[in-house]
């Protein structure tokens, strides 16, 4: 799985960078549906039918034809048709979402269901701004549709639905969960008789055993830094609490500058001064230090729970990678050690102007259930945001500890959300800002002052609509 396709957009395909975006803004939330020929399809609401789904209404499904492909998709599809056999599905996979469907949602005629991914998805902060997206919140007090007694909120994983609301309703169905962490070789660590550090002070002195040993601790994305901004932030979150993200998400006056942000930075700083970091890092893409680390040329690495699926081809037998949540500053963090940042990704939504909207509202039941939740388990081998899902599920070595620490960390899960409301701001500004700090360019107060210089440049920027996040 690709997530720098998931949450990446090229700069052409954005609604807002374009000429496009007027006419996006003028039509995608008034055209189409006047028109005499525009059927939108209802059906009648009941027990068996709770979202009112017209059982003969046509349903089209555009998904993005990427990492996951698009077989679980049609398995989906399947499941749908089944519990509505005159329903007949159009069903399309693209790798260019944006140029693909932009003008559809210009003219008023997209799709019922999009798997808005890849990297020329669609602006979402352009589409929450222009009203282009269906409110979902009717989805989530449906009855599950297979799960007696509870509704689809009831069986998600937490943090499922805040990660796609904006101000306070719910309009992006993110599908897929992933588990962010530190990751290394159980294998590696028990050759060496070495043990996974739980503080900060344990992790230096393991760094420097490893070193010694001719092994760099850690290598990363040097040509996608921000993927050493997760181990950072979520340190902060643990030391200070989940305030610490709803300031930062909140684009809060030096929320990036708070004192839990200044003891995390402090304390990862040291990798960089003692070297910790495998030579050459910073030009090494995310499949090249992944590699380097499967070659056991680094024990660590900053990843999500994507990794061992994105490494499958050339990860050792026996490697047996392992995610663990970032160590503790101390016994003054307000999270425990196994904390560990959680959230839905992979994001699908239903067009405000889809003609079927309750059809599309039907699929994600489909998708959500614990049926279509464990089918794609099986099939592309990542966990879906369904609690349970997975259970009975055979699952490769990883993804078994990512299972693991998610029922260690239990209630203490967090996340934070300000680069699904502000893509540029973790993909641009805060990205060139790790680069420069775990280069060893920039001290930890530089960096910092950099991250927070741009999120006061995205507040201050009135073209940019602005999300409150609830603490």
């Amino acid at each position: 799985m690709d997530r720098r396709d998931i949450l990446r957009r090229s700069a052409a395909a954005g609604l807002l960078a374009t000429p496009a975006a007027g006419l996006l803004a003028g039509c995608a939330t008034s055209g189409g549906d006047d028109s005499a020929d525009a059927k939108v399809y209802k059906g009648t609401k009941s027990a068996q039918n709770p979202l009112g789904v017209a059982e003969d209404a046509p349903l089209e499904v555009v998904i993005f034809n990427g990492g996951f492909g698009e077989d679980y998709a049609k398995a989906h599809e399947a499941m749908y048709t089944a519990n509505h056999p005159k329903a007949k599905i159009k069903h399309s996979a693209t790798a260019e979402i944006s140029k693909t469907l932009q003008p559809r949602f210009v003219d008023g005629t997209p799709p019922d269901v999009v798997n808005n991914s890849g990297a020329g998805q669609i602006d979402f902060n352009g589409l929450v701004s222009q009203n282009a997206l269906a409110d979902l919140g009717e989805l989530l007090t449906a009855p599950s549709l297979d799960v007696p007694g509870k509704t689809v909120k009831d069986t998600l994983l937490p943090g499922a639905v805040e990660v796609g609301s904006y101000d306070g309703k719910f309009l992006v169905m993110n599908y897929t969960y992933t588990v962010y962490g530190i990751w290394h070789s159980t294998k590696l660590f028990a050759d060496r008789g070495w043990e996974y550090a739980k503080t900060w002070d344990e992790h230096i002195a393991l760094c420097k055993k490893i070193k010694a040993a001719g092994i760099a601790p850690w290598t990363y994305a040097g040509k996608h830094p921000r993927y050493m901004s997760w181990p950072v932030i979520s340190t902060a979150i643990k030391f200070g609490g989940p305030s610490v993200a709803t300031a930062i998400d909140n684009l809060e006056p030096n929320a990036w500058k708070s004192d839990a942000m200044k003891a995390a930075a402090d304390a990862w700083y040291q990798i960089v001064k003692d070297k910790f970091i495998l030579d050459g890092t910073p030009g090494l893409d995310h499949v090249q230090s992944q590699t380097a680390w499967c070659q056991g040329k680094a024990a660590f690495i900053s990843c999500g729970s994507w990794l061992e699926s994105e490494q499958k081809a050339v990860t050792p037998a026996g490697f047996n990678m392992t995610v663990a949540p970032t160590p503790s500053l101390g016994s003054g963090d307000k999270l425990p050690f196994e904390a560990v940042r959680g959230t839905a990704g992979e994001p699908f939504m239903v067009p405000a102007k889809a003609k079927n909207l309750a059809g599309g509202l039907e699929y994600f039941r489909t998708m959500l259930s614990k049926q279509g939740a464990q089918d794609f388990t099986k099939k592309v081998a990542s966990l879906t945001v369904v609690a349970g899902a997975s259970d009975g599920v055979e699952l490769p070595y990883g993804l078994t500890t990512v299972v693991k620490a998610l029922e260690a960390s239990g209630t203490n899960g967090f996340n934070w959300v300000y680069n699904n409301y502000y893509r540029k701001l973790e993909r641009n500004l805060v990205d060139a800002a790790c680069g420069e700090f775990f280069s060893g360019r920039i001290s930890p107060a530089e960096f910092l002052d950099q991250c927070q210089k741009g999120a006061d440049s995205i507040a201050a920027d009135t073209s940019i609509k602005k999300y409150k996040r609830s603490a």
